[in-house]
């Protein structure tokens, strides 16, 4: 694959916060790179079609110290200084959003450039808490492989290293080589992608986390019926959802019957021992919670002062309609 230098789309230090968001709307960037071809764990193609569309800005804002991003962030800078350190390699800033040279909505911004090296070109910064170091105990998780490629893409490159700070005290060396068997099936996925962004037509749904807030954003609901009793695929669908429906029904009843068995002979003991494992059964810490109900009774001019409203979520119920025959008993 003959490979070319990117293009500089903007200078990211003459943008401020919205701009920048609005450049990124723009295209496919390295980190939505694994989103838009369905292989992020965290985003589905949906709700990133949701971002580039407009229909749900994403801000960009970490929510405080308890969000992952927020560390990434603020370590991005010392986990480079350590990079350099542990491999004697200078970086830098690039300070640019660059975008490929014959796909323009492939964008891409890398955390620092590697200077003066034959091997590696690219840096890409990352940590890791105590959850999320479990991910790279087999190397770079296939998710960051893909946003690397897709900067590998952009730029021309020929190699990148990950460096990832794990558990605040540990930190590893990844090497990604360019791959373009890699890079050109990206290419062809993120296009397919970038057509339901095109089209203002939504991807399927994947089943994941992300596409059910993605729907429940998408379609808020309202009074009227539609009449599927003539779309054969979708009746299959509804069939095969009732079965499942039915057969987890019945595997959750026998969990919990196993369940009480179990709690039933430990009696008051809060842990038992088996031959192939350990169950815990303790009793959380008391607690105390403010009875709402009675507060609004009492002091409704309070209650009002601190009642916020909130928007109403459908609910998705299957009701199966089973045909009944006539049958006469005699006594």
């Amino acid at each position: 694959m003959k490979t070319q230098s990117a293009l500089r789309l903007a200078d990211t230090r003459a943008l401020d916060r919205e701009q920048w968001l609005e450049v990124r709307k723009g295209g496919i960037g390295s980190s939505d790179a694994a989103a838009a071809i369905g292989l992020n764990p965290y985003k589905s193609q949906l709700e990133l079609w949701l971002e580039k569309t407009g229909r749900e800005v994403s801000s960009g804002e970490h929510q405080g110290m308890d969000d992952p991003r927020f560390w990434g962030t603020l370590l991005e800078p010392y986990v480079a200084v350590a990079y350099q350190q542990k491999t004697n390699r200078k970086v830098r800033k690039l300070n640019a959003v660059l975008q490929h040279p014959t796909l323009p909505f492939m964008l891409a911004n890398i955390d620092r450039e590697v200077v003066g090296s034959p091997d590696v070109q690219i840096l890409e910064c990352k940590t890791a808490g105590e959850f999320g170091s479990r991910l790279w105990k087999d190397g770079v998780p296939e998710y960051i492989q893909l946003q690397v490629h897709h900067q590998l893409a952009v730029t021309g490159k020929a190699a990148a290293d990950v460096a990832v700070l794990l558990c605040g005290q540990k930190l590893e060396v990844h090497r990604i080589e360019r791959d373009d068997e890699i890079i050109a099936r990206l290419m062809v996925l993120e296009s397919h992608f970038w057509s339901y962004v095109e089209s203002d037509t939504p991807p399927p749904a994947d089943g994941s986390e992300s596409a059910a807030r993605a729907l429940r954003h998408l379609y808020r609901g309202n009074d009227t019926t539609v009449d599927f009793t003539a779309d054969v695929e979708l009746g299959k669908a509804f069939d095969a959802l009732a079965e499942l429906e039915g057969d987890l029904a019945a595997k959750e009843r026998e969990a919990e019957r196993l369940k009480q068995l179990i709690q039933q002979a430990m009696g008051d003991a809060s842990k038992a021992a088996f031959a192939n494992g350990l169950v815990t059964f303790k009793r959380a810490k008391d607690g105390s919670r403010l009875d709402t109900k009675k507060l609004a009774e009492n002091h409704p001019d309070i209650a009002a002062r601190y009642t916020v409203p909130t928007t109403g979520s459908r609910r998705f119920l299957l009701s199966r309609q089973v045909e009944s025959t006539e049958r006469s008993a005699t006594c």
